[in-house]
């Protein structure tokens, strides 16, 4: 498992960051080219052909020409390179432009003048890249340095911040490979230690924090495991307690973790994501993940009773895509086994009732639900819930072997409503028929 999704997360992790620098290689230059004329005046001239040549490296870039209106367009030169733009046409006096940035703004305002519609050589025109544009002192506007200035910041943040997200990968991949190293070691508190430092990269980032989440569930859970078995036995009540707490904090971090795993990629927008089977394969993790995480909250008995939002939103969605009826099945259990052990009776009273409707033998529903409804109708000191209470567990009782979980429970307390509320388990009806249309 670990393998896989650490292969999974150095994919994301590249497109991140070179996802990012591609969409910031590349920016346009465009300008426009004026003739003036020996009469003094300036008209647009159609035609004239635009070279672009790098004078940081020995390199070109394609050519452009002129329409009617004397614009010119490079679509997308090198960002961050230097050019210098040779300008030639019929009847026109080469000229050229040097310091030129892709993606600054406003365009470019060339004037040429009248001549021969000679052509400058490359070399020509890198010699002269370092003196004045056009004959003129080659000195920037006050508007172009202004926007050349923005043009360098806005590269610098391009730059920052893909400098960022490679600094990210760095710590997300070494997290997520000391986690699972760590985790197959069964050091379940470095492996969570370490996956927290990788979530913490990038906490929202669906090529990575899924992953990282998924797995640092999984060793909560584990962790959570290992400290019950290993104090569910002791004497001492406050060593057991203190123990205890931990157990329930781990599953309501694990809780809260594949929530956030499957939501972020439920969410997740499709350039961070390029397989849709990555997305599928994370999200059931997360929704396996959680489903196991509130079984074993039930089964120790250690709910936080402010995750049970979580379980009535995360449950049916394991329940809608497990493929095994008797997991399925067994899955329904669990949200009525939350709020029996948090005391809140008429809820489990409720979730078991759609069990039993359906699966009237369900030994575990007819269980819990007796047990809710004694225990409500004591609460409430209502005869008809204890009644209720006594039959349902009269025909758990009746089928359950000696070995079952519940089995000493449920004989117990009808042998206690018999002789402190004089109820005698009656034969439980068989459950109404919906109607179908």
């Amino acid at each position: 498992m670990f393998k896989s999704t650490f292969r999974l997360l150095v994919a994301f992790s590249f497109v991140s960051v070179f996802g990012s620098a591609l969409l910031a290689q590349t920016a346009a230059v465009t300008g426009n080219v004026l003739l003036k004329k020996a009469d003094g005046t300036s008209v647009a001239v159609e035609g004239v052909t635009v070279e672009a040549f790098r004078t940081d490296i020995k390199g070109s870039g394609p050519a452009s020409k002129t329409d009617k209106r004397g614009n010119f367009s490079f679509a997308g030169l090198q960002l961050g390179a230097t050019y210098v733009l040779s300008f030639s046409g019929p009847g026109a006096q080469p000229t050229y432009y040097p310091g030129v940035k892709p993606g600054q703004s406003p365009e470019l305002k060339v004037q040429m003048t009248e001549g021969d519609g000679r052509k400058l050589t490359p070399d020509e025109v890198r010699q002269l890249a370092s003196g004045p544009a056009g004959g003129s002192t080659g000195e920037l506007t006050e508007e172009q340095k202004k926007a050349q200035a923005e043009f360098e910041k806005k590269k610098a943040e391009v730059e920052g911040k893909n400098a960022r997200i490679q600094e990210e990968n760095k710590i997300i991949e070494a997290s997520l490979k000391e986690g699972n190293d760590a985790f197959t070691a069964k050091n379940w508190d470095v492996a969570v230690a370490k996956y927290d430092a990788g979530i913490n990269a990038n906490p929202t980032f669906a090529g990575s924090a899924p992953v990282l989440l998924n797995n640092r569930g999984a060793a909560l859970r584990e962790r959570a495991v290992k400290t019950y078995n290993e104090n569910v036995k002791v004497t001492d009540p406050s060593v057991k307690v203190a123990a205890f707490g931990k157990v329930k904090a781990d599953l309501g971090e694990a809780a809260d973790g594949y929530h956030k795993a499957w939501t972020i990629m439920k969410n997740a927008p499709a350039t961070d994501i390029a397989d849709p089977k990555v997305k599928e394969t994370q999200m059931a993790n997360a929704v396996r993940g959680a489903a196991d995480t509130f079984r074993l909250m039930a089964q120790t008995e250690q709910v936080d009773e402010t995750k049970i939002a979580l379980a009535k939103e995360m449950l049916p969605e394991y329940q809608a895509m497990e493929t095994d009826p008797a997991k399925k099945e067994n899955s329904k259990l669990i949200l009525g086994d939350l709020y029996r052990v948090v005391g809140d009776a008429d809820n489990a009273i409720a979730e078991y009732r759609k069990i039993v409707e359906t699966t009237p033998d369900n030994l575990d529903a007819l269980a819990g639900l007796g047990l809710s409804l004694v225990n409500a109708g004591y609460i409430k000191d209502n005869k008809e819930q204890l009644q209720e209470g006594a039959n349902y567990l009269q025909k758990f009782a009746s089928a359950a072997p000696p070995t079952h979980k519940y089995k000493d429970d449920a004989t117990g307390l009808i042998e206690s409503l018999k002789a402190e509320q004089k109820i005698t388990p009656q034969k439980v009806a068989a459950p109404a028929r919906r109607r179908t249309n």
